[in-house]
């Protein structure tokens, strides 16, 4: 009889410290007690989750895996949770959605029932949902807000579907564990997708592959790039349930010609580039020129110095045809001052030079000034809320062309909008390290091109 096949029990990639004892054998154990029985992939996620050094403290405070949808990666968590209410520890479990912080609840409930642990205090009500069990150990379900878990202290800090974990959420909830003896996170979920707001989670996957993290681990099963949809190998290789959980008929019948969206939730493919950006990278390179340009009149310009006050960006501007082609200048350090821009603006044939920015505005109209040259517009909030709408409304349409920077195009295809005056909005970076006032000066530069563009003459003929 010919062994059913089952899908990869080790991870595709994985970052694990170096440990000689664990506690996952404890909670594998007590799970199994349950009527469940872990599975081989599970124990060898459970056993790094839990390793222990000889302080008897964990030796990952943090550790993230990502595993396909529908392969059981909740139950890990439930094993871990199981252990901890027996050993008295207190445990907060955020998820993104209220339905499933209650179902995680209830799949924890039954199991502290079938383990026999004897419960004080429970609570079922979608929002409020807590069980404490002799010994001391509890444990809460929360849905993930820019205040929760404010004040409160824990042992342990779990994010499901960490794939939506904002920064803001990090925020407020990653000091919950700072006063626990032995802290520690753990995260779990897909990579994003096209509707996922959370960058927390790729960030520290990424960071934590390249060895920036400390005291941190990671597994995921996945595959290094885009596969075809019919590669049954890829399915085995990423799903580790591919056989006991699920079958190859469920996951024919998944696909339904979204190859990216099969990739990614399926086979676990981590986009390189974040698809929750505002302005994603396609629709930017639609728009990127390789051929010579026709273009007339003159240049308009946008400079915009960082609200950090660290870096300042210079970007220019010019109409071609009935579109307008953008290009950036540079961006530099603020301490290397005005000097380059300002020869730059005594050659070019400039127009006009829209500044934005506090950190150094009125000092670089000074020094114009100073120059001879002509006054800089200095713009207003709401000009500034027309400049970006601008700018987006030519995106979308197409009226703006480019050359391909791989500056500019990296924070373009990495943004999201942030309200301003409670009226507009305008942009920020998605990544730390990606000056978004590259972008904001390429924004006034196109407006000003735009909203200064030279009038044709009017001819009367008699």
């Amino acid at each position: 009889m010919t062994e059913e096949r089952i899908g990869r029990q080790t991870p595709t990639l994985c970052v694990v410290l170096p440990y000689k004892k664990t506690r996952g054998a404890e909670a594998v154990e007590l799970y199994n007690k349950t009527g469940r029985t872990a599975r081989e992939w599970q124990e060898v996620l459970l056993y790094d989750i839990m390793a222990e050094n000889d302080d008897g403290l964990w030796v990952h405070t943090r550790y993230g895996y990502e595993v396909p949808r529908r392969n059981g990666k909740g139950e890990i968590l439930t094993m871990r949770e199981l252990w901890g209410l027996q050993n008295g520890e207190r445990i907060m479990h955020t998820a993104h959605l209220a339905s499933t912080a209650h179902n995680a609840w209830e799949r924890l409930y039954a199991l502290v029932r079938a383990a026999g642990l004897q419960i004080t205090s429970e609570y079922r009500a979608f929002g409020k949902e807590h069980i404490y069990v002799e010994g001391g150990g509890r444990i809460e379900f929360r849905t993930r807000t820019s205040k929760g878990g404010l004040g409160e202290g824990y042992d342990l800090l779990v994010v499901d579907e960490a794939q939506e974990y904002q920064t803001s959420h990090e925020s407020a909830l990653k000091y919950m564990v700072t006063d626990s003896d032995n802290p520690q996170i753990i995260m779990c979920g897909t990579p994003p997708t096209a509707v996922s707001a959370g960058t927390v989670f790729a960030e520290y996957r990424q960071q934590t592959i390249q060895g920036k993290n400390m005291d941190a681990g990671w597994a995921e099963w996945s595959v290094e790039q885009e596969m075809d949809p019919a590669d049954t190998e890829a399915w085995y290789g990423t799903n580790p349930s591919l056989g006991l959980q699920l079958s190859e008929r469920d996951v024919r019948n998944e696909y339904t010609g979204d190859i990216v969206d099969f990739n990614i939730q399926r086979l676990g493919l981590w986009i390189s580039y974040n698809q929750a950006s505002a302005i994603s990278r396609a629709e930017w390179q639609r728009m990127q020129v390789d051929e010579e340009l026709r273009i007339s009149g003159k240049l308009y310009v946008g400079v915009k110095y960082g609200i950090d006050a660290r870096r300042m960006a210079a970007s220019v501007a010019v109409r071609a045809g009935n579109k307008v082609f953008v290009e950036v200048l540079f961006c530099q350090d603020m301490r290397k001052g005005n000097r380059r821009l300002l020869e730059f603006l005594k050659r070019a044939d400039v127009e006009k030079v829209v500044v934005d920015g506090k950190a150094g505005q009125d000092l670089l109209a000074e020094e114009m000034k100073k120059e001879k040259m002509k006054k800089p517009i200095l713009p207003k909030v709401s000009e500034i809320i027309v400049a970006n709408a601008k700018f987006e409304q030519a995106v979308e349409s197409g009226a703006l062309l480019h050359n391909g920077q791989p500056s500019l195009e990296e924070v373009v295809s990495n943004c999201e909008k942030r309200t301003i005056a409670s009226t507009g909005f305008g942009y920020r970076s998605l990544k730390p390290d990606m000056e978004i006032a590259i972008m904001d000066s390429a924004i006034l530069a196109y407006w000003a091109a735009e909203e200064f563009k030279e009038k044709k003459k009017q001819i009367a003929r008699y």
